[in-house]
């Protein structure tokens, strides 16, 4: 049984709690723009100082205690990301409450569970549509008392509201929680059943976000760096980063949609950036495909793999050669440059994490001057656990612990993680708090190995393995990751279980398409013509052969079919922080499945 652990680097006294985080900004730094944000596209980024910010967050959290709001009690947010979600969050912590995120694709469903569950008595959403959403279960959830909407003037009546509302009761209710007090629930996406409630603490995030500064500040977000938040606000990863930068004295910016994020990026201009690794592939492709287009596409060939090489070359004794060196340059003027620009063009760091980066991509953007330091954590660990750090990064893992932190393998290669930032409990839910622990460590679910100098590396999910009907045990993330690298490729979901060899279904990525067709002389055709057509099954071979050389003949994938649907969240296939719901694609596309097996699906290389 392996084990590692990092020393905690910063002592937190129990009374503390997240709006203590805030006043110490405010006491430090409370002049210098702590948030930049904008009514709307095109319109201009408009600092605000930490100060105003603190001003703002007091005006709406005595609208809330006019409303009722008391301390310990829960508030809803259900919104896409924006500078409104930071400013409800920090109000419901002034106010004593505790906010509970929703997803702002959340259906009915779901909503009724979550308001129902976490006994919600306000919720604030952004939008008429979700408000419609919530009034087809607002009988069902009986507590709820207000329905505030954002567009429609949510924040505007709750300063009016507030009005009457003394300094001193907000002064009285930032200071009630302590370190062991409920800051947030955050109800877990899941792949499969119904979600559950993870109690997050004030200690969770205080004592995490002052130890990760303490680690990482100085290089990757030191007072006065930049990041534009665009990962969804109900994600425990985007909650993190939005306590962390206070912590750090960095400055944030949000972009709601996704439509306007590259224009965002270059605006804004982030000295680091975090994602999940879907960004980081669609960002590759899809420079990919415009070079490919402007008659570029080997010259963005050579280049990427320059800067692989580079990479690469950066971790051997001697480093990169002279003659590679060169050849970077050339590469950095002719495409590398262009894609660091495309991302705001002052951004050096990057942390990536929610899935499996691969080694690939963090070469990649190595060689091109964006150090993505790949992390690893849930909803259960307040985000991290574990990331690679800017002096001791290993490409492929997912670094060491945090300090605080402590990660054990256990004997049947499951990953148990201990320390100030795991979750006191699920919500109401002793059985399921009681299954996620063994001896005081949490149960990650995830497989994985730790190097000697106690880097994590993750091998798949321990539901996730598939045993096939020769007893071989396969670890489905390796294919799905490498062969989602093609830019053909959207989804991929590898099948199996107890079938005599490995398969896949593979999805298209329909905004990649018609670039491809175009670069490869070929018509313009609409996915379901594309899934057929030979030229892109070819492609889609070499792509599964190169995929196959990474594990042996018996896990690699022998035939795979091509849906003409994608998984998306909208389709309920994807979670919103884009993992595919395995349990759900293999109940729904069972036909597909017992296509392969059949022998009608397409025969892979081997």
């Amino acid at each position: 049984m392996d084990e590692h652990s990092t020393p905690l680097l910063v002592e937190v006294p129990p009374s503390e709690n997240i709006n203590d985080l805030l006043a110490t900004r405010v006491a430090e730094h409370g002049d210098a723009p702590f948030i930049e944000h904008k009514a709307g596209p095109g319109a201009a980024w408009v600092p605000i100082s930490a100060r105003e910010f603190d001003s703002r967050v007091v005006a709406v959290a005595k609208g809330l205690v006019a409303r009722g709001v008391e301390v310990g009690q829960t508030v809803g947010i259900m919104s896409r990301t924006r500078y409104e979600w930071t400013l409800l969050d920090f109000a419901i912590w002034a106010a004593g409450g505790v906010p509970v995120p929703l997803y702002e694709t959340s259906s009915a469903e779901q909503v009724e569970w979550i308001l129902t569950d976490a006994d919600v008595r306000v919720l604030v959403v952004e939008t008429a549509a979700h408000a419609a959403v919530v009034d087809e279960i607002r009988a069902n959830a009986p507590a709820l008392r207000d329905v505030l909407v954002i567009d429609e003037g949510a924040i505007e009546t709750l300063v009016a509201d507030g009005a009457e509302v003394d300094d001193a009761e907000i002064a009285r209710r930032r200071a009630a929680a302590r370190l062991a007090d409920v800051a947030t629930i955050i109800y877990t996406s899941g792949t499969t059943g119904r979600p559950k409630g993870a109690e997050l603490t004030h200690g969770n995030f205080v004592v995490l976000s002052r130890n990760a500064v303490a680690k990482l500040g100085e290089r990757v977000c030191p007072p006065g760096s930049r990041t534009l938040l665009f990962m969804p606000l109900a994600h425990v990863f985007a909650r993190f980063i939005e306590i962390l930068v206070v912590a750090a004295g960095a400055t944030l910016g949000h972009s709601p949609d996704t439509k306007t994020l590259v224009a965002d990026l270059g605006e804004f201009r982030p000295t680091f950036i975090l994602s999940v690794p879907r960004v980081f592939e669609k960002v590759y492709n899809s420079s990919e495909q415009k070079a490919a287009a402007g008659g570029k596409g080997a010259i963005f060939q050579r280049a990427a793999k320059t800067a692989i090489v580079y990479s690469r070359a950066l971790d051997a004794p001697r480093g990169p050669s002279p003659w590679l060196r060169l050849q970077h340059k050339v590469a950095d003027v002719l495409v590398l440059s262009k894609i660091r620009k495309a991302l705001g063009g002052q951004a050096s760091w990057a942390i990536s994490g929610g899935a499996p980066l691969g080694e690939r991509l963090g070469h990649f953007y190595r060689g091109v001057g964006l150090h993505v330091l790949e992390g690893y954590g849930l909803t259960e660990t307040t985000a991290p656990t574990s990331v690679n750090l800017p002096d001791a990064t290993k490409i492929g893992t997912v670094g060491p612990p945090l300090p605080g932190c402590s990660i054990r393998v256990d004997d049947d290669g499951e990953v148990l993680v201990r320390g100030p930032h795991v979750f006191a409990r699920y919500h109401d839910n002793p059985a399921a708090t009681a299954d996620a622990f063994v001896d005081g460590w949490f149960r990650t679910g995830d497989l994985g190995s730790l190097d000697a100098d106690g880097f994590l590396r993750i091998t798949g999910r321990k539901k996730e393995i598939i045993v096939t009907a020769g007893g071989k045990n396969v670890a489905p993330a390796v294919l799905e990751d490498r062969l989602r690298g093609h830019p053909l490729v959207s989804q991929v979901v590898v099948v199996g279980d107890a079938k005599p060899f490995i398969g896949a279904l593979i999805t298209l990525d329909a905004e990649a398409l018609p670039g491809w067709l175009a670069t490869h002389d070929l018509p313009e055709m609409d996915v379901a013509t594309a899934a057929k057509h030979p030229t892109v099954l070819a492609a889609l071979d070499r792509a599964v052969e190169r995929t196959n050389k990474a594990v042996s003949r018996a896990e690699s994938i022998r035939r795979y079919t091509v849906l003409t649907t994608d998984f998306t969240v909208e389709n309920d296939y994807l979670t919103p922080s884009l993992k595919v719901k395995r349990n759900r694609v293999v109940a729904d596309f069972t036909d597909a499945i017992e296509k392969i097996y059949s022998g009608a699906a397409q025969e892979a290389h081997s």
